[in-house]
């Protein structure tokens, strides 16, 4: 989806009005951000999303990125590298699955004192990250078939 594209969407859901209000911009430049830049009308402005998609290329800094998601109540998760298709189940399995242990270990040690310092959160929430994007991983790769039954055996009930 195009940023325009998703403004328009937004302004169904939410006045103009009322942003250009809270931010201090005119109506129309609001209206401008919801149609297409550079087509032969020239009637649309670069908006906000372009700008942090330019912020995003040109630093090629992920926080930014991190910045927007924990404003909006969220987390940013990097996209895992794609898995080999014939990586086979178990061993993925096994990896995710050790992946949260240590980030279970992680968590014990730090509370084992009873209290977790800054530097231990920072690495108990290093290790979220890690969990997170392996997990994604796994689920994606999962999405794309490379864990089905190829025929050999391990007959398994198909789920809807």
């Amino acid at each position: 989806m195009e940023s325009h594209e998703l403004l328009k969407e937004v302004l169904k859901r939410t006045s103009a009005k009322q942003i250009a209000g809270e931010m201090g911009l005119s109506l129309s430049l609001i209206y401008k951000w919801a149609e297409p830049t550079g087509d032969s009308s020239g009637s649309g402005a670069s908006n906000p999303l372009d700008r942090i998609d330019q912020l995003l290329r040109a630093t090629r800094d992920e926080r930014i990125a991190q910045w927007v998601c924990e404003r909006s109540g969220g987390f940013f998760i990097r996209n895992p590298t794609a898995r080999p298709s014939n990586q086979t189940l178990v061993p993925a399995t096994n990896e995710i699955v050790n992946d949260f242990a240590q980030l279970l270990g992680a968590i014990a040690t730090a509370s084992a004192d009873q209290q977790v310092t800054v530097a231990e959160a920072k690495a108990i929430r290093a290790r979220w990250e890690e969990l997170k994007s392996a997990t994604e991983g796994f689920v994606q790769s999962a999405e794309k078939g490379a864990f089905r039954d190829s025929g050999h055996g391990g007959a398994k009930s198909a789920k809807p």
